[in-house]
């Protein structure tokens, strides 16, 4: 690691990083932990179980030794509809050329003319003249025929075409259970791995969320739940997208298979409109995929790279996310500390637009508390951070919500809320053994005092709940002076 990598990194959007082979040893765990990853991401499309609870548990070690709270992904695969096995791994298809995919499962292809597909229903959920697209995109058949068990199409777009490569549909409608008899293995093994939030792959609709959830809390365990947006359904109709963030606890822009479906062009915006309206929500949010694509092979990025994680941040996300950057990549703490270093550049800009604290609805006591001690930070001079006194984290999490340069401390005794909180933007977890803090916030003051994050004379906006033990009972703001 060079002396500017082993520098910390003061960033206030949070940084995903997905493990694999090119770091998912304690060395480079260690490593990208110190250049400012907060939260691991463990893929379960790749890998085994036990692979899995192994790395979780050098992620925790790592994390004691360096005394931070970094929180754990575990990222299910989902209903991803893929081709089967291909001769020698790969063919080359031709503009032009006819080819067939036969949904027969134990098929085996021989030539170029007729590719297996794991997915049975495809034929009775496709019709003449749809385009197909294999590999995100880059081949496309469109459709002629449908026989039986095998779709003849013709190759729009050719090219080399690997084994194991996913398909979709242009507009999307290929649709299949969101949790296969794989997730509901895995969501077990997540639960042994000790996961803090778990990620739903190609959600269609709010109930995928609540059948994720209640698997979760039958293995023994309760996870923040993320819904990965990569449908185009859920792009069409807006007011399903809103139940589906309703009965998250986070979203993830997965633009990979969303940009599939619904286009390149049309991504932009949507990437745009679910940010603003999970944070609308009060849901936090991730912007995931090819961030920092050219990383994989190059140590720098490139600068429309740069300007993708910037726009990201500009909208508002809380969570920038690597993914074959840092699982696979030559460059994966040279990757972190890039997205850190754009990060910290662009929170510094004063182009982030804040919500109108006039224009919002309150629905609970909590949540005014949250709003106004974050108006208050905002527009009281001399107020150096806010301390949330949190069982849950909720409420630093409803803080978190409106854009602010003030930092948040999330002051809680329990280990799973200070990782949870690990993934808020602009929140910094901080532990405590005491459970009278929300009667004499003076303990956590000490504590900033003696981290040298406050000084004497500094205000700090501090919220509590009257009640010790109790989740969701944040009802109290004060204003404390450092003495």
């Amino acid at each position: 690691m060079t002396e500017l990598q082993k520098k910390t990194h003061k960033h206030e959007t949070k940084i995903v990083a997905t493990l694999g082979p090119s770091s998912d040893s304690p060395e480079k765990i260690a490593e990208l932990m110190q250049a400012g990853t907060n939260v691991f991401r463990l893929n379960f499309s790749h890998g085994t179980a036990e692979g899995h609870i192994q790395t979780a548990q050098i992620i925790r070690e790592c994390a004691k030794v360096q005394q931070r709270y970094v929180a754990i992904l575990a990222d299910l695969q989902g209903p991803k509809i893929r081709i089967a096995d291909l001769p020698d791994g790969a063919v080359n298809l031709t503009v032009g050329d006819a080819i067939a995919i036969e949904v027969n499962k134990d098929f085996i292809s021989t030539d170029n003319t007729v590719i297996g597909c794991d997915f049975i229903t495809l034929p009775q959920q496709v019709k003449i003249d749809d385009i197909l697209l294999l590999d995100d995109g880059f081949i496309q058949l469109k459709v002629d025929t449908i026989e039986g068990t095998r779709v003849h199409c013709s190759i729009l777009v050719g090219g080399k075409l690997k084994s194991k490569k996913g398909i979709n549909k242009r507009g999307g409608g290929l649709s299949a259970p969101s949790l296969t008899s794989k997730d509901l293995n895995d969501i077990k093994s997540a639960a042994k791995a000790g996961v803090d939030f778990m990620a739903v792959s190609f959600v269609s609709c709010a109930e995928d969320i609540h059948q994720a959830r209640k698997h979760a809390n039958d293995a023994g365990f309760n996870p923040a739940i993320i819904a990965k947006i990569e449908r185009a359904e859920l792009a069409n109709d807006l007011d399903l997208l809103d139940d589906v963030i309703r009965a998250s606890d986070g979203v993830m822009v997965a633009r990979g298979d969303l940009a599939v479906e619904i286009g390149d062009a049309a991504l932009v915006g949507m990437q745009k409109h679910i940010i603003i309206r999970a944070r609308e929500l009060e849901r936090f949010v991730i912007t995931a995929t090819q961030m920092m694509e050219s990383m994989i092979n190059q140590p720098s990025p490139t600068r429309a790279e740069v300007m993708d994680v910037a726009n990201a941040v500009l909208d508002g996300t809380d969570a920038v996310m690597l993914s074959a950057e840092t699982a696979a990549g030559s460059y994966p703490v040279e990757a972190v500390c890039a997205v850190a270093n754009i990060c910290n550049g662009t929170e510094t800009q004063n182009f982030i637009p804040r919500r109108r604290i006039v224009d919002i609805q309150l629905n609970t006591v909590e949540e005014a508390i949250a709003t106004y001690a974050i108006a208050t930070a905002n527009n009281l001079p001399g107020v150096k951070c806010l301390v949330a006194l949190t069982e849950s984290g909720n409420t630093p999490l409803l803080m978190s919500r409106y854009n602010t340069s003030i930092p948040i401390y999330a002051f809680s005794k329990n280990l799973s809320t200070l990782q949870r909180t690990a993934m808020y933007r602009w929140v910094h977890p901080v532990a405590t053994g005491s459970d009278h803090l929300s009667n004499d916030p003076d303990e956590a003051i000490q504590i900033l005092k003696q981290k040298g994050l406050v000084h004497k004379g500094d205000k700090i906006v501090i919220t509590s709940g009257d009640i010790a033990n109790k989740t969701g009972g944040t009802n109290n703001m004060r204003i404390a002076v450092v003495s």
